[in-house]
């Protein structure tokens, strides 16, 4: 039994230092997809409630690799809060794995073999963080039974 809470564990900071990255990262989409002409285009308050949104998203993501990152032993000792907390991370990426291939029209995806591979590595790295919060929230629901 300790080995396999040494490698959830392990697999919760993975999946934070994931989140991490794929924050730190998301500073870059703005250029790549050349937000600021494209806003350009809309009244400002609907530019600045679209950055208010991306700034969410961001402290989002940052937030949830700082907590796996730093205190997985309470994402996982199977309280309502550890089952809560992990539960909503794990719809959040469930979410966003949806969103990408059944909301997103794909017509204007910017094109290129390296835009091609980071669409690939970012959502399996949807697909990854899904699978964790799912794994962790049903460890936390038999622990807490």
């Amino acid at each position: 039994m300790v080995d396999t809470w040494l490698n959830i564990k392990q697999i919760i900071r993975l999946a934070g230092l994931g989140q991490i990255v794929l924050a730190l990262g998301s500073l870059a989409v703005p250029n790549v997809l050349r937000w600021r002409a494209e806003l350009a285009k809309v009244q400002p308050l609907i530019k600045q409630m679209f950055w208010v949104y991306a700034a969410y998203i961001f402290v989002i993501n940052l937030c949830f690799g700082l907590l796996s990152m730093f205190d997985s032993n309470d994402l996982e000792n199977g309280s309502a809060l550890a089952t809560l907390v992990s539960g909503f991370i794990a719809l959040y990426w469930i979410s966003r794995v949806l969103i990408q291939f059944f909301y997103f029209d794909r017509t204007n995806f910017p094109i290129g073999g390296w835009r091609r591979a980071a669409e690939v590595l970012l959502v399996t790295a949807f697909v990854f963080f899904s699978l964790v919060y799912s794994w962790v929230c049903c460890i936390n629901l038999q622990i807490a039974k």
